[in-house]
């Protein structure tokens, strides 16, 4: 599939996904949804994911000049918009069976802030930030804001953010616990590209098996999360790198993880 508001490229088992819109600060229009969820479909060859912005901005949230062209607008027409294309792109995210890393340059508002913070490592540049937009202009958090937030950062964080619509730039937010990691503007790349690497090497099936839990953990109770572990142990504990695993562990060396 030719894309026109994202590029996708994957080499060395990475995937990045680039949103390309930068005359409109990659705002993410209905094309663009439904692009990074076709695009999640072929990442077949790939063991991680990295997402993150072209020109000077992550994303600046969802195109509202694009969705006021569609027949139904307003708050039934943010309804639709969510429900059929940003809501099922955010969860295929969060469910992805490869670890995902975000590298926020700039600006990442509105469910582009969601977009940010959906990553198992988000990594921002001092100048980016998070913003949640809404309250500026009336509405409320979407994109999963309200789910992932107050479990980020706790509700009273949370609802500073919600409520006072301020910008949350990297340091604060590595500091808050919001992300993984604030790095210098010019080195986001180079630390984007190692941490890729790096997990593009590992356990694959480990990692997936961990993102599911995680999110199983975060929904669900202890006794669930437990059997879900145990679930996970034994599908991991089957698997080719995890006899690799122990024979170098055994042999005294680094394992050579083949992602099965």
């Amino acid at each position: 599939m030719t894309y026109s508001t994202i590029n996708l490229d994957i080499a060395d088992q990475i995937a990045t996904i680039t949103l390309n819109r930068p005359e409109r600060l990659n705002a993410c229009s209905l094309d663009m949804a439904d692009e990074i969820s076709d695009a999640l479909d072929r990442l077949e060859d790939a063991r991680v994911l990295v997402i993150t912005g072209a020109g000077r901005a992550f994303c600046s949230g969802a195109d509202l000049a694009a969705r006021s062209d569609r027949p139904v607008t307003g708050g039934q027409g943010s309804y639709i918009a969510l429900t059929e294309k940003y809501n099922p792109m955010i969860v295929k995210l969060l469910r992805l069976n490869i670890p995902v890393i975000t590298a926020v340059n700039g600006p990442a508002a509105g469910v582009g802030c969601s977009i940010g913070l959906v990553g198992d490592f988000v990594l921002a540049g001092k100048s980016g930030y998070f913003l949640q937009a809404f309250v500026n202009i009336g509405l409320v958090p979407d994109g999963g804001s309200t789910w992932m937030l107050p479990r980020l950062v706790g509700k009273a964080r949370a609802t500073q953010m919600m409520m006072l619509g301020e910008k949350i730039f990297g340091e604060q937010a590595e500091d808050w616990g919001l992300i993984y990691k604030c790095v210098a503007d010019e080195a986001l790349v180079e630390e984007t590209k190692a941490l890729a690497t790096r997990l593009a090497t590992g356990p694959t099936l480990a990692y997936a098996t961990m993102r599911k839990n995680i999110l199983t953990s975060l929904e669900h109770g202890l006794a669930d999360t437990l059997q879900a572990e145990a679930e996970g142990q034994r599908i991991a504990g089957s698997s080719a790198d995890a006899r690799e695993g122990g024979i170098a562990f055994l042999q005294k060396r680094k394992a050579e993880f083949k992602g099965a």
